[in-house]
């Protein structure tokens, strides 16, 4: 399995992932980045897309408990990984 957590974009700017992101900070997120269409219309349906604001409620292991548009999800590190902030 490829654990990419953050990479440089175009410009050179370190570029970080919903895995990376710290409990409890609002983000905002800057892409969904997934080659499943399958999974990037599962994260349109939670409200997850570019300009929305998600912040990590709390994390259990693999499994990360997110807020977006005053609502709780629970998504696992695959998900977490694809959201970019």
């Amino acid at each position: 399995m490829n654990k990419i957590y953050e990479f440089k974009d175009a410009k050179g700017d370190i570029v970080k992932n919903l895995s990376r992101a710290k409990v409890n900070v609002e983000y905002t997120i800057k892409d969904i980045k997934t080659d499943d269409e399958e999974m990037k219309n599962f994260l349109f349906t939670l409200g997850c897309y570019e300009g929305e604001k998600v912040t990590i409620i709390s994390l259990l292991g693999e499994n990360y408990v997110i807020s977006v548009k005053d609502a709780r999800y629970s998504i696992d590190l695959e998900l977490a990984k694809a959201i970019i902030v």
